[in-house]
């Protein structure tokens, strides 16, 4: 594979942009995960509280339906109805607030723990029309759709399940008395709701992955882009000054006496880099002598300047090598082509050439990215994009 351009997005998203992405709002988002949760916990609730809450209702019926010559004389709607608030609304409550806080909860974890308030902005772009049928015609309209209809069917099918196997109750509800009813047909709509939460868990383990790949996807970096966040990460005196002492202490170590051996390095070209030679005496495949990330890559940089090594910036074979070979051993035999081609180019510009270096094809099952992921799904990423 040819040595990425800088324009072109193939680098997964640092940390650094994940946050400054949270703090505009671009976080990670499931509804389904944050429905699944809220069911889950309504249903849990209803399942212990219902009695209760169930009481209360049957205390309240009974309070409506007697009287006596009093209430016929001064009859007052009013107490009824603060009766009936005095009774519901604390068990409403003990409801809807919990439901509330883990609504908020679940979406605050998906958002790095972040409320942003621009997202509460009226935006034209929401209203707008075309940009609406964008929305719904597109590509990405067209994905939610078939999601959708799959969630009907899903959730329709374990409806139906659950009325196939809870038919017989609810159609008996009107033969027993009052309480016998309403104890009955509370545990019928408990098992309906745990049910349908089963089936939004479900969903909900699909759905995560998928949104996350999107926001891989949507967030991904540039080789340019990953310079100016280096810059921009780094270019503090105080962070200067603290690389500068690791480099330093890097510099002082094993890594110095292996970079002296090395012919040439491999860099990412920012965030890893490997040291390498190639001596058919020593061994029949080059050896990896010293390899690092971060800012033992940039002090291993600083030393090849200084050693005046060949650097050659292949951002793919620096990242298979990195993660396939250890310290003092030969390649992985995967990889002695695409080695083999900057061998060829290295001993080229030590007899004084100045050929172009060739495009290194690296095999597709030893491609990674920056966290050390094997870059198979790249399909599936384009086909979500």
């Amino acid at each position: 594979m040819s040595e990425e351009t800088a324009g072109e997005k193939t680098f997964a998203p640092t940390e650094k942009r994940l946050a400054d992405a949270a703090k505009k709002g671009d976080v990670l988002r499931s509804k389904d995960a944050g429905t699944a949760a809220v069911m889950l916990f309504g249903g849990a609730w209803l399942a212990l509280g219902g009695p209760w809450l169930l009481d209360g209702l049957a205390r309240l019926t009974r309070e409506a339906f007697l009287f006596d010559a009093r209430d016929i004389r001064d009859f007052g709607v009013e107490d009824l109805f603060m009766q009936g608030l005095l009774l519901g609304v604390p068990a409403i409550l003990t409801l809807a607030v919990p439901v509330i806080i883990v609504t908020l909860i679940t979406q605050l974890g998906f958002g790095r723990g972040r409320w942003v308030a621009d997202n509460l902005k009226a935006k034209g772009q929401r209203i707008n029309p075309l940009q609406g049928f964008k929305r719904m015609f597109g590509p990405q309209g067209l994905i939610e759709m078939g999601k959708g209809i799959l969630k009907i069917i899903l959730l329709g099918g374990i409806a139906a399940a659950w009325w196939w196997t809870s038919m017989e109750t609810v159609i008996g509800l009107g033969r027993g008395n009052l309480s016998a009813q309403l104890t009955a047909a509370w545990h019928a709509i408990v098992s309906l709701i745990f049910a349908l939460s089963a089936g939004l868990v479900v969903i909900a383990f699909v759905d995560l992955p998928i949104q996350w790949l999107r926001q891989q996807k949507r967030l991904k970096m540039s080789h340019q882009e990953m310079r100016d966040e280096n810059k921009e990460t780094e270019g503090s005196p105080e962070m200067r000054a603290a690389r500068r002492q690791r480099q330093r202490d890097i510099a002082t170590g094993s890594v110095a006496g292996a970079m002296r051996e090395a012919q040439f390095v491999i860099t990412n070209p920012t965030h890893f880099a490997v040291a390498m030679t190639y001596d058919p005496a020593k061994a029949s495949a080059p050896i990896v002598l010293a390899k690092g990330r971060g800012d033992k890559a940039l002090a291993m940089k600083d030393l090849a300047r200084e050693l005046d090594l060949p650097t050659l910036e292949i951002p793919q074979l620096a990242r298979s090598v990195y993660y396939t070979t250890r310290e003092r051993q030969v390649i992985c035999e995967d990889l002695y082509g695409a080695v083999a081609s900057v061998l060829a180019y290295v001993f080229s510009l030590k007899r004084g050439e100045t050929p172009l270096l060739p495009d290194i094809e690296v095999p597709a099952a030893l491609r990674f990215d920056a966290e050390g992921r094997l870059a198979v799904n790249s399909g599936l990423l384009q086909s979500l994009s």
